[in-house]
């Protein structure tokens, strides 16, 4: 018992290590969990998860794998797809058999298998795992077409190769005899409308519970998770692996409800999500055995270049003419498939059971669908940023700073931020208040930018980092709450913030950070600026050091953020290090020449003042 408790610890801790180097270092993360099950598996033998876990270990990863799907279709709204439904479709209905096709033919012809584990394997190599496509088009920040593209394809084709492997698994034990063509009808039928069904039947029957109130709020998340559990094995019940459909219909029904509490719950799966895809991938990667790696000779590795190639470049661009997807998005979708956890747990499942009915190199599916998976993953995972660059289907790298609340004070910091290189764009649901924005040429979002039509027009990520600037303190501190979970809440902040000891000031757990190091509110910053005060813009350089802005700064200049030459932005209020040698450091403060007359005003008025007490004390002891 203690020796399981160590290696499901050694497998959590890997994993997010993992996922947090992959972060850190700008790495696919799945190449690092492919290598830490390598490492924890094949080369030390410390992880042997069919021993290690017995019966259950196929049953868990079954669901994990539903977990995931079910998690990816949450992400799948239409409104998303409307300009590349078409591409969408003909991927599914025409690359996905004309892959099957192809790579079935390739695996007997070329990589020398029998027919009926070339056929299964070449239904099995339909799918394009989320589970890798979602954290690469995370880092990759493509454009948001070729991104939903890659997303869509993805999680429908998980379950649906999964369910052309049960077709062709069947079909075989047809041929063999020892199942009958009539039954293979009926199961296989009843098998997708069950599926279908008893999705679309279970999340009507989800938003029905929580919009009415029958579920309470902190039962919510775990009603669905348990749910999704219940369904996949109802299904699978049914027909083998059809569970994987039930759950991604389910997951795309929700998406597409009007829940109030679909966020929290969405983020909730993602938590559960990340944690199960290291874990099943670091799993899946230490089941594989030094026998079955070497099984794989130079036979393997041309069906493997025949795959990426030839029979998915060839799929694709012929089931997407005439889609209304440009070359480009083609191309990169024709290159970019790699294959995941899916892949691995079917070809497992089926490689076991062909064995079972005599198919003797049923054994080396497994090792052919991890070869497929590794070169993949470390091809796909390290080119897609680099050929969506130049393909012109990436988003521009600089991070950028989205600025919610239109005014003259905010229009001026736009302006000075685009002068500074920044991409940055204005929002607020009041025409008039973007008039001067869109006069100096600076993009605008006309519209409630907490609206679901924001979400699907303003892609989040690609602004790095969030200002509410609105009249409204309590406004400001919604935006930022609603964009600190996608943003991250050190890249949220907001004008007005007051000391959270006062009465009227908000939870520390709402709102964002401040932007300036003393509070100031909307109607004071409104009041600098009619005063003459002015956004400005300043490089520090060897002879201009950090200490020596900061002395020529006039009295009360609020400096607000630096933006660094590789076009890294560190607000000053959250920065841990001072900016240095050519970083260009943005304030907001009273022009020299100003400062010192408005000081010099101030001197007077106050000697004047001092001079009127004086003689008020001199005349009043007179009179005594």
């Amino acid at each position: 018992m203690d020796d399981i408790v160590l290696k499901l610890a050694v497998i959590g801790a890997a994993g997010i290590a993992a996922q947090w180097f992959a972060w850190r270092l700008q790495l696919p993360a799945i190449v690092l969990l492919l290598a830490a099950g390598f490492i924890a598996g094949p080369a030390t033998g410390f992880l042997d998860p069919a021993a290690d876990f017995g019966s259950i270990y196929r049953p868990m990863v079954s669901i994990a794998v539903a977990i995931i799907l079910f998690e990816g279709g949450l992400t799948l709204n239409f409104k998303e797809i409307r300009e590349t439904s078409t591409a969408v479709r003909r991927i599914i209905m025409y690359a996905g058999p004309l892959t099957w096709g192809m790579s079935a033919l390739a695996a007997h012809y070329i990589g020398g298998l029998s027919w009926p584990t070339a056929i299964v394997l070449g239904a099995i190599l339909v799918v394009t795992g989320p589970t890798v496509i979602m954290p690469l088009l995370r880092q990759a920040q493509l454009d948001a077409r070729p991104a939903s593209l890659l997303r869509w394809e993805a999680i429908v084709n998980d379950p649906i190769g999964a369910l052309f492997a049960v077709v062709a698994f069947e079909i075989i034990l047809v041929y063999i005899g020892l199942h009958e063509a009539d039954n293979l009808i009926l199961l296989l039928g009843g098998g997708f409308i069950a599926a279908i069904g008893l999705g679309f039947a279970a999340a009507k029957l989800i938003v029905w519970s929580f919009v009415r109130g029958h579920v309470p709020e902190f039962l919510k998340a775990p009603v669905l998770l348990a749910s999704v559990v219940a369904v996949y094995a109802a299904t699978n019940s049914v027909l083998e692996e059809s569970g994987l459909l039930t759950v991604t219909v389910m997951g795309v029904v929700l998406a597409n409800s009007r829940i109030a509490s679909l966020t929290d719950m969405r983020r909730f799966k993602e938590t559960i999500t990340t944690l199960l895809v290291s874990g099943v991938f670091i799993i899946l990667t230490a089941s594989l055995s030094l026998d079955e790696i070497r099984s794989l000779d130079w036979r393997a590795a041309l069906f493997v270049a025949a795959l990426l190639v030839v029979i998915r470049p060839v799929a694709i661009m012929l089931a997407t003419i005439g889609s209304g997807a440009t070359f480009q998005e083609r191309l990169l979708s024709a290159w970019i498939a790699p294959r995941g956890v899916v892949a691995v747990a079917v070809s497992g499942l089926f490689g076991t059971l062909l064995a079972d009915v005599g198919v003797e190199d049923a054994g080396r599916m497994v090792a052919f669908t991890f070869a497929v998976v590794v070169t993949t993953i470390v091809l796909h995972g390290f080119t897609l940023a680099p050929l969506a660059s130049f393909l012109g289907l990436k988003k521009a790298s600089k991070p950028g700073i989205l600025i919610v609340g239109g005014s003259r004070w905010s229009t001026a910091l736009a302006v000075k931020l685009k002068e500074a290189d920044v991409p940055v764009m204005l929002a607020d649901q009041n025409w008039n208040h973007l008039a001067e924005a869109r006069l100096a040429n600076i993009p605008v979002y006309f519209g409630e930018v907490l609206s679901e039509a924001a979400h699907h027009s303003i892609d989040p990520k690609r602004f790095s980092n969030l200002i509410a600037t609105g009249d409204n303190d309590a406004y400001n501190a919604l935006v930022c709450t609603d964009f600190g979970p996608e943003l991250g809440r050190s890249h949220v902040f907001q004008i007005g913030r007051v000391d959270e000891k006062a009465r009227q000031a908000l939870s520390f757990t709402l709102g964002g950070r401040s932007l300036t190091r003393e509070p100031v509110s909307f109607l004071d910053l409104r009041e600098k600026l009619l005063q003459g005060w002015t956004f400005q813009l300043t490089r520090l350089t060897d002879e201009f050091s950090w200490e020596d802005y900061k002395a020529s700064r006039p009295d009360g200049a609020m400096i607000l953020l630096w933006v660094k030459p590789s076009g890294a932005i560190s607000f000053a209020t959250a920065a841990s290090n001072s900016p240095g040698q050519n970083d260009r450091i943005l304030s907001f403060a009273q022009p020299k020449d100003e400062a010192r007359a408005a000081a010099a005003s101030k001197t007077t008025r106050k000697a004047e003042e001092t001079a009127a007490a004086q003689a008020a004390t001199d005349e009043g002891k007179k009179r005594t």
